[in-house]
């Protein structure tokens, strides 16, 4: 035989030599959950290993990150239940829950802060918009306020922001309002192909953001369509995005595939609370062995994306 592909796995030197995939610590973002309180450190029942920190506990925990090669978190902002209301108020007021978890990172460290940008966490009935009379989330109406979200997360000292609210031209709102108060090199990383998806579940429990009624279908997309994720990406391109999320990332690789040679904007996947929760637990059952963590984030860059958001993060640096 004059064609041997074994030669060039005999061992880890020329394996490694000859490998096409690999991942770095800096490819990876971190996401964390801010309360309200003090002296606050609070495991999430459905995502073991993973906590709520109240502002206080972050420069102590942002220290440690750095210490193993973490250098970007996204921050979740939890406030408090008395902060919610009807148009989510709380999410773009100067003195919020993530504008001061910014404010008290940025007095310790220059860690990359990307913020999520979303409602559901502040308004009193859990969806991502203002609602019309009927319930339905009035696109239009939402927008200003997603802007104005985006622009007090960046005033506080945010470094990238990423709107994950699925509502039409939300980009081109946040890019414009961005612009006009002169923070023409904020990036936006947009969650533009974000499914409706039963993957979410334990994330829902960490910031407490699920529906009071109803659910997310009518904005979020179906997970029955690949094509509409060509559509979704190109327009938020369009609109100015300069990072393109597929989420969520292992059930969803076929998507990532498909739009990496379409997309010429980073391109990133975020591995959702129920990948994470169900790779956790057979991981601490012994029914896999712990590198199947690493494997299953190798798959998220080999089918495309440049960056991972992952709750493994702090797990996979100290390993890589």
């Amino acid at each position: 035989m004059i064609n041997r592909p074994r030669r060039l796995r005999v061992n880890e030197k020329i394996r490694s030599l000859v490998r096409e995939t690999s991942l770095q610590p800096e490819q990876l973002i971190y996401p964390m959950f801010v309360v309200e309180g003090r002296d606050i450190k609070q495991e999430i029942m459905a995502m073991p290993g993973q906590y709520r920190y109240s502002v206080d506990r972050l420069p102590a925990v942002i220290r440690e990150l750095e210490n193993i090669g973490i250098s970007q978190i996204m921050l979740f902002g939890i406030p408090a239940s008395e902060d919610h209301d009807e148009c989510g108020s709380s999410a773009w007021a100067a003195d919020g829950i993530v504008q001061r978890a910014i404010a008290e990172i940025k007095q310790h460290s220059d860690i990359f802060i990307t913020t999520d940008v979303c409602l559901c966490e502040y308004t009193s009935h859990g969806h991502c918009g203002m609602l019309d009379a009927d319930g339905y989330v009035n696109n239009d109406k939402t927008l200003q306020l997603l802007a104005q979200t985006a622009l007090s997360h960046v005033q506080a000292g945010a470094d990238m922001v990423a709107p994950s609210d699925m509502m039409d031209g939300r980009v081109a709102a946040i890019r414009a309002l961005l612009d006009e108060n002169g923070y023409i090199n904020t990036p936006i990383m947009s969650y533009a192909v974000k499914y409706a998806s039963n993957f979410y579940g334990p994330f829902r429990e960490a910031a407490n953001s699920a529906p009071q009624h109803g659910d997310r279908k009518a904005y979020q997309m179906d997970y029955h369509n690949g094509r509409e994720a060509e559509m979704e990406a190109a327009l938020d391109v369009a609109e100015g995005a300069d990072i393109i999320m597929v989420k969520p990332a292992l059930p969803y690789l076929d998507v990532v595939a498909r739009l990496r040679p379409q997309i010429k904007r980073p391109l990133a996947a975020y591995c959702v609370s129920g990948e994470y929760a169900m790779l956790q637990m057979a991981v601490n059952r012994g029914l896999v062995q712990p590198d199947i963590i690493y494997e299953s984030h190798i798959a998220i860059k080999r089918a495309g994306a440049d960056i991972i958001l992952t709750y493994f993060a702090p797990e996979l640096a100290k390993n890589l």
